[in-house]
């Protein structure tokens, strides 16, 4: 590898960027302890970081794992600096290392930089209009009318229906696809298998058959939205899907039509929305926790995983389990649930009793 130079950053012999500890201190700021010239080219968990890596620590609960460490430097919380760490490991002691990894993950790990232009096997619709600097990838399919932003990024197999419009800077996954009426902010993410603006499930049984209800909204996806793999969300049936800027989604969503979900929202994996449901401004919907028709979730409100919300939920509370209520009452019913086995045994008892005395 080559020496690191005066900023303390070098690139290694087949492409990885190091940086010594002194680069790192200039990057997110903190107090140095130990080997200014120490380097690492990766980042891993204390346990299984080694002599090249960078880790951190930040909850008392991985102080044992600190202890024991191979890192060569580790990023450490101030109320955490009297710990015990191994002997030769460089720390700096910063403020929430969480997010100075936001600063440092960047440097270490450097994005490849889709090229400009566009691939000779994409297919372009009559009237696409495509912004300056744009990369659209393999096997891309664009709809007549469609819009690209300036510096937006198609991957691979990605298809954009007729009329969509994806927004500056933006960037689309392999094999995304967005059905006509979908418009897309600037600098949203979509992950790999996401589909944008299908139809609803909506239907009314009519002569003894059940008859799709043509949807004709609109599927908004509002500025810095980030999409995870496999999520689904629905167009609007008459009104419009919205999803709230600076939302993140995670993999394997459902959100359906006419959904309206506000700004800083996340959404975590597996999540069920049905129609009309409505989730405002920094919310928080928990794993494979489900969201039944036309509920509101309040701003700033929390729904623990797996759980099933029926019913509008308050701003700013935490509900949990099935049905949903207040996590304290949740709580309190489970450890009711979990004592009645107890309670029914000498009820059993007694009832056998009473039957072996009444036998003639």
């Amino acid at each position: 590898m080559t020496a690191a130079g005066r900023t303390g950053v070098a690139v290694g012999g087949e492409g990885e960027v190091v940086l010594t500890a002194a680069s790192i201190v200039a990057l997110v700021g903190g107090k140095l302890v130990g080997n200014a010239a120490a380097e690492v080219d990766a980042v891993a968990p204390l346990d299984r970081a080694g002599p090249r890596d960078l880790s951190f620590l930040a909850a008392q609960r991985y102080a044992p794992q600190f202890a024991e460490t191979r890192a060569g430097i580790v990023l450490v919380s101030p109320e955490l600096e009297s710990g015990t760490g191994p002997t030769g490991c460089t720390c700096i002691i910063i403020e929430k290392p969480h997010e100075a990894l936001l600063r440092v993950l960047p440097a270490l790990y450097r994005q490849a930089v889709a090229p400009v232009g566009v691939h000779r096997s994409a297919v372009i619709g009559r009237g696409a209009r495509l912004g300056s600097g744009v990369s659209i990838g393999p096997g891309v399919v664009l709809g007549d009318g469609s819009a690209i932003g300036d510096g937006a990024v198609l991957g691979a197999n990605c298809v954009v229906g007729n009329g969509v419009e994806i927004g500056a800077r933006s960037h689309l996954h392999p094999h995304v696809v967005l059905y006509a009426g979908t418009r897309l902010g600037e600098r949203v993410i979509l992950h790999s298998g996401v589909v944008i603006g299908s139809d609803g499930f909506g239907y009314v049984y009519r002569e003894n058959q059940h008859r799709r209800i043509p949807h004709v909204g609109w599927c908004i996806i509002e500025n810095d939205v980030e999409i995870g793999a496999n999520t689904a969300i629905d167009r609007g049936s008459i009104s419009d899907t919205v999803i709230g800027a600076g939302t993140k989604i995670d993999n394997m969503v459902h959100i359906a039509h006419n959904v309206r979900i506000g700004r800083l929202c996340l959404i975590i994996a597996q999540v069920g929305i049905a129609g009309s449901a409505t989730i405002e401004d920094g919310a928080v919907v928990g794993g494979q926790a489900g969201v039944g028709g036309h509920t509101t979730i309040g701003p700033g409100a929390r729904i623990g995983g797996q759980s099933a919300v029926f019913g509008d939920v308050p701003a700013g509370e935490t509900w949990s389990g099935y049905p949903a209520r207040p996590h304290r009452d949740s709580l309190r019913t489970q450890a009711a649930l979990s004592k009645l086995a107890k309670l029914l045994r000498p009820i059993e008892r007694l009832v056998r009793d009473m039957d072996k005395n009444s036998e003639p």
